[in-house]
This record gives C-alpha cells, sequence and structure tokens, in this order.
C-alpha cells in the first residue's frame, strides 16, 4: 500500500512539474518572443499618420498642365478614441445633426474598424478647416489630415483624363494584391485608371508618441521608423488643350465625337465626346451628386462615344473599299461605272444622289462625287473575285483587310474600356441565310458604302485616315509620349505605341490614286466648301443611316496633302449631312493645329457652330420632364456610386442590330439649302477647379512599418 501511495506521490509531483513547465515556458514566451502584447501596447501609445504623395502631373504637348494637385484637408476620427467630443460645437460647425455624427461613427467603425482612421468630413472648405483647427482640442480622436487632390485648370478632356474617388469594396477585392486600403483614392477612369501605377506614388508614415490620455509627445523613436511620401510621376502626352478645348465648345448641344490624331506618331492631338461635363464637378464635396446625375442622365455625358461609340462609317468607307479592289487587280484608276442614279444589278435598286452623266467615269471622280453605285459594284467585285472561288472566301479576304486597317478590333488605345465595333462574320450570315452556298455579295450589299452590319468607333475612323495619310503604315493611337523619369518597365509598356505597324504590302501609288480622289472631294466634290487656310487636305464626307432616327453626320479627313501632320474624324449623331456637321467641325480642328489660331470668319463660324442645337428630341423632352436644364443639375446620390460608374466605363461590348437599312436616301450629297441659322440657347457656365478628387498611394513599408 505504501508503495501505491509513493508513486501516486510521484505521479502528482510529475504532473505539477509539467504544469509549472508550461506556465514558465508561455511566461517567458509573452515576455521576450511575442509581439502581440507590444503590438498592442503600440497601438494606443504610437500614433500612425498617413501621409499622402502628390499625385503625377499630367501635360499636353507644350507642357501646358492639363491635370494637377491643389491641398484639401479632411477630418479624420478614430472612433474608439472619440470620446469626450462636444458633439454640439463639431455638429455646429460641420453643419450636420447629432443623428448624422452617430451614423458617421458607425459608418467609420463599419468600414475601418475602430482604432483605425476614416475620414469624417472630406473635402473641408477653408473657413470649416479654420473653424477645427482652432477647436480641434474639445474633439478627442479628431484630427485633421492633408491630402492632395486633383484640380483641372482648363475644365476640358473629363473622358481622357479620367477622375479618381474612393476605393469600395469591389475595387478591394479586384485589386487584393495592390495594397489598397479603405479610404484609399485610385484612378477610376482614363488616363488616370490605365496609368495608376505611375501616377498614383508611393505614401508615406509618420508616427508620434502619445501618453495616456491620447496627447501627441512628439516623434516615435525620433522617427527612425518613418517613410515619406514619393509623389507619382509626371506623364508628357501628345494632346493639344486648346485643340481640345475647340472640339469640345463645337460639339456642345449635340450628342457625337471627334478625335485627331498626329499620323507621324499616333499621339492623340484631341479625343472629345459629347456631351460632357466639368471634370472639377468630379472633385470635392460635389462629387457624389455629380456622379449620380451622370450616371441616370439618358444622352449618358459620362459615356466616352470615341472610344465605345459604334456608328456605321458610311461613304467614309468608301476610299478603303477603293484600295482593296485595287490592291486585288480588281480595277484601275481607270475603272468607271455607268451611274443613272441607282443600283440594280441586285435586283432592288439602290439609290444614288448622282444623276449627271460622267460623274463615275473614274475612281477618283467616283470619290468626289461618292457615287454609291460605283463603290457597290466594287465591293460585288471583291466579293464574288474568282480568285477565291466562292464568295465566302471572297468576304473572308475582304474581312481581313479590314481588320488590317484597324477595324472590328481594339486598337490598343491607352484608355480602360475600348469597344472593337463590328466587322460581321462569315458565321452571322451563315445563320442568317441558311449555309454559305446559300449567300453572295448581294445579300450584304450594302457593306460597300459603309451600312449593312458594320460598325466602327470615332477613333477606329481616325486611325484609318492616319493610315491613308502614311501610305500603308500606322501607329497604335495612343495619348501618353513619355513619363518622368522613364525606367526599363516604363519602356516596355511604351513600346507598342513606338513600333511603326505595316499591315498591308499595298503599293504606294494605290495610295495617291486615293488621296487625289480625297483631295478632289474638297475641291469638286461633296466638302467643297469646307476649306482649311493655307493648306490643301484630303476628305471624305458621310451620312450613315440609323435606324432609331435622323441619320448620322459623318466626315474624315487629314491635312495637309503632302506630308500630313493631323488626321480627324467627327461624327455627329441624328445631324443628317456629313458635309453640313461634321465637316466644318473638323476643319476648325485642322486649322486651328495647323496654323495655331483661327482667322476672324473662323472663329465666328465656330462660334455659330457650337450654338447650333442638334440634340434629339427624345433627349430634350427627358431633360424637360426630369426639369434638367444644365448639365450641372444635382440629383440624389446612391452611396453604391463606385460599382455603378465602374460597371458603365467598362460596359461589355454589345453586338449590333441585325437590322439591315435597305433603302439609301440621302447619301453624301450637299444640302439643297443652306444650313439653318443657330439656334437660340442657354450656355453653361464652366465652374473653376474646385476641390479634385483625392488621390491614393501604396505604402512600400518597411519591416516594422507597415500599416
Amino acid at each position: 500500500m505504501s508503495v501505491y501511495n509513493q508513486n501516486r506521490g510521484g505521479i502528482i509531483q510529475i504532473i505539477i512539474g509539467i504544469i509549472f513547465t508550461i506556465l514558465i515556458v508561455q511566461l517567458i514566451s509573452l515576455q521576450i518572443f511575442s509581439s502581440k502584447y507590444k503590438l498592442a501596447a503600440d497601438n494606443n501609445a504610437i500614433y500612425i499618420k498617413i501621409i499622402y504623395p502628390d499625385r503625377g502631373i499630367i501635360y499636353d504637348r507644350r507642357k501646358k498642365t492639363m491635370l494637377e494637385n491643389t491641398i484639401s484637408y479632411d477630418l479624420v476620427v478614430i472612433p474608439n478614441e472619440a470620446k469626450g467630443v462636444d458633439t454640439n460645437m463639431l455638429c455646429q460647425i460641420l453643419k450636420i445633426d447629432k443623428a448624422t455624427y452617430s451614423k458617421r461613427i458607425i459608418e467609420a467603425i463599419i468600414k475601418n474598424t475602430r482604432v483605425k482612421a476614416s475620414a469624417f468630413e472630406p473635402f473641408l472648405s477653408a473657413e470649416t478647416y479654420a473653424q477645427l483647427n482652432e477647436n480641434l482640442y474639445r474633439f478627442p480622436g479628431f484630427t485633421l489630415s492633408e491630402r492632395s487632390i486633383r484640380s483641372y485648370p482648363y475644365n476640358t478632356a473629363a473622358h481622357v483624363l479620367g477622375y479618381v474617388a474612393e476605393v469600395d469594396v469591389n475595387f478591394l477585392q479586384k485589386h487584393a494584391a495592390e495594397g489598397y486600403e479603405m479610404g484609399d483614392y485610385a484612378g477610376m477612369t482614363g488616363l488616370e485608371r490605365f496609368y495608376e501605377p505611375i501616377l498614383m506614388g508611393q505614401r508615406g508614415v509618420t508616427r508620434f508618441l502619445r501618453d495616456n490620455k491620447g496627447k501627441i509627445q512628439g516623434a516615435y523613436e525620433k522617427g527612425i521608423y518613418d517613410t515619406l511620401a514619393i509623389a507619382g510621376r509626371n506623364i508628357f502626352t501628345s494632346m493639344d488643350v486648346e485643340v481640345q478645348q475647340l472640339a469640345e465648345k463645337l460639339l456642345q448641344h449635340k450628342i457625337g465625337s471627334a478625335v485627331a490624331i498626329n499620323p507621324k506618331t499616333g499621339g492623340i492631338i484631341a479625343m472629345a465626346s459629347s456631351p460632357g461635363y466639368n471634370p472639377n464637378l468630379l472633385t470635392g464635396n460635389q462629387r457624389r451628386k455629380t456622379i449620380g446625375r451622370l450616371l441616370l442622365d439618358t444622352a449618358r455625358a459620362i459615356y466616352n462615344r470615341a472610344i465605345k461609340g459604334q456608328y456605321p462609317p458610311g461613304s467614309t468607307f468608301k476610299p478603303l473599299g477603293a484600295l482593296i479592289a485595287l490592291d486585288e487587280g480588281l480595277i484601275t484608276p481607270a475603272y468607271g461605272y455607268n451611274c443613272r442614279g441607282s443600283y440594280g444589278a441586285c435586283g432592288d435598286p439602290r439609290k444614288c444622289e448622282h444623276h449627271n452623266p460622267g460623274h463615275a467615269a473614274n475612281l477618283q471622280l467616283a470619290l468626289a462625287y461618292s457615287c454609291n453605285s460605283y463603290f457597290l459594284q466594287v465591293f460585288r467585285m471583291a466579293i464574288d473575285n474568282p480568285k477565291y472561288h466562292n464568295p465566302k472566301k471572297g468576304y473572308l479576304k475582304w474581312k481581313e483587310y479590314m481588320n488590317a486597317f484597324g477595324f472590328g478590333k481594339k486598337l490598343g488605345v491607352d484608355l480602360p474600356s475600348e469597344n472593337r465595333a463590328n466587322i460581321p462574320d462569315t458565321a452571322q450570315y451563315n445563320r442568317d441565310f441558311g449555309g454559305a452556298k446559300y449567300w453572295n455579295s448581294c445579300y450584304m450589299l450594302t457593306l460597300g458604302i459603309g451600312q449593312d452590319r458594320m460598325t466602327a468607333t470615332p477613333l477606329q475612323l481616325a486611325n484609318a485616315m492616319a493610315y491613308l495619310a502614311n501610305s500603308g503604315f500606322y501607329y497604335t493611337p495612343h495619348f501618353v509620349d513619355s513619363i518622368e523619369n522613364e525606367n526599363e518597365e516604363d519602356k516596355v509598356m511604351l513600346e507598342k505605341y513606338r513600333t511603326k505597324i505595316e499591315v498591308t504590302k499595298i503599293a504606294k501609288q494605290y495610295f495617291d490614286v486615293i488621296k487625289e480622289g480625297m483631295h478632289d472631294v474638297t475641291v469638286i466634290g461633296t466638302g467643297a466648301f469646307i476649306k482649311v487656310p493655307g493648306h490643301d487636305f484630303c476628305a471624305k464626307t458621310g451620312t450613315a443611316q440609323n435606324p432609331h432616327g435622323k441619320n448620322h453626320s459623318l466626315f474624315v479627313c487629314f491635312a495637309p496633302k503632302e506630308n500630313p501632320t493631323i488626321a480627324v474624324a467627327v461624327v455627329v449623331e441624328n445631324a443628317g449631312y456629313g458635309s453640313t456637321w461634321a465637316g466644318p467641325i473638323a476643319g476648325l480642328m485642322m486649322e486651328k493645329y495647323l496654323n495655331d489660331t483661327l482667322t476672324t470668319e473662323s472663329k465666328l463660324k465656330a462660334e455659330n457652330l457650337s450654338n447650333v442645337d442638334l440634340m434629339p428630341a427624345a433627349i430634350k423632352s427627358w431633360y424637360v420632364r426630369n426639369n434638367k436644364t444644365e448639365m450641372l443639375t444635382p440629383i440624389e446620390y446612391n452611396n453604391d456610386e463606385l460599382a455603378d460608374v465602374w460597371d458603365m466605363e467598362m460596359l461589355s461590348e454589345i453586338s449590333p442590330a441585325k437590322a439591315v437599312m435597305d433603302t439609301l436616301k440621302k447619301i453624301d450629297t450637299l444640302p439643297a439649302t443652306p444650313p439653318s441659322e443657330p439656334l437660340p440657347t442657354k450656355k453653361v457656365n464652366k465652374e473653376t477647379a474646385i476641390d479634385p478628387l483625392q488621390k491614393k498611394k501604396k505604402v512600400t513599408a518597411k519591416k516594422d512599418g507597415k500599416l
């Protein structure tokens, strides 16, 4: 029995020893190896302040600042420390009630936890900042945080430059590996989004030591763990801010787009989309109201029609159709067609506006007078080319040319959300007509004059003009020519914009023939009254049928005729003749770029054009029904706005309607009567730069400097 008791006593001693050993090991671990309680203590004793850097500045080709930074202040709160706050005075300064105060505190906790700083009132006015700064001691847990925000000095190029906004949950999930946190700002659209890694810079961190009452005592460890904010790098574009402003002015009270490209580099000189908006309205306190207004605007002012709008190119396509026929050996420059005012070779007559004998006696004249019959016949010859044995193979070869010209695919411009538009695939015709053996060129006849199911973006049309201007090559259209302190990674990114794209081996002599015909358009043809002082230029008018209303007005051109330095495409929706509306806009843009000014006569013309109201009646009635007389009218803001904006800017490509217009009406002819007098319209006063949106910077944290 005594042996049993001795064994039991030994076992108890062993158990006690084990427990004691565990306690000792745990104590050593907590005291020496574990940082858990040290971090908790540090959180109480150390105040971490984020230093947001300036975003990079965006310049035009003449180093004019198109997008810069200004200083703004946010009132920031750490909910866990907001105790003993004089809420009456705080609410009085901010002009809010206590219910709103409580709601914002709860939102800050949900958004960024109790122990992290969150913006309580962003974009403070100078007066509010002064009042808060004077009384900040009354508001424990609250601090004033300086932040650099965006400003648009010229109030222009909103669709191109883009804007920044506070990231939301969806954004954080999509960019989980990029170091963003709630409360950060990032580029959402335009160049701000595309060049975000370059423009954003790197945020810094400053640490302060606090006493047991939360008061700042000074720098923590003499600042050895602090990191400096590194400003984003500047980018230099090919844009001309004055040409951009002119394009936007000329498109006022209209729906459409204008794009100008330098054929020698592919640099985009101007890209306007109308209706537009003052980009400064998406900065500061007014952003939330403005973004809601833009999202619900039936004219889709936030929509960049230059890269997303899809239009039948109409007669602007004819030079390219002729180029294909020349390269395939189907016609010569002397080839003529006896047009008597319609084309009836496929049974159902297609109208041509010209009846005078000899208007299509050769290619040059057919281009000048935009003869439909001529180019319908040329298209049929390409599709039914005996070299390819059947229409399907002939069509595939024709489509190959079109893709080489930059149609039916994304060009790769340095903006997010470009559309490829549509060059129909044979599968669509096979499906609709029961198989390849049941269709031929007559089933898609109006492709020859830029109709049927063919669509193009204004950017693609301008790029096609750059291709013709260069006699067989182009550079990928782009905005950014260079980046400050360009590194190897930057060079790799920009390489595709600096590489010449020679997509075909078409002989230069054929391009010369096309250029002569396009020059005749401006001398004896459909665009003869459009002039650019001091310069000959080449152009093609277009009037594209629109199944939803009045025809679209199109005009494409490049200048000067010899050694071109600008290629332009203009589309004005529901406006009618290309020579009447789109043509004069393109002419003034070329004049401004080439001459660096407008003549007195041209200035008057520009003023009159800018006041002409061509907005469709359905959109006007929407504004009346919703009491929207100005683009600045605010509406209720949706708190989940970021997801909506993102979806809108990144709209999935929608297949064009299958409806085919069989009846050709007015195509590329001068109107019987001169343009109507300008309608009186109320001018919108553009706001000066207010508080632009904030930005976000990632932290490249040091080992002990992570947030």
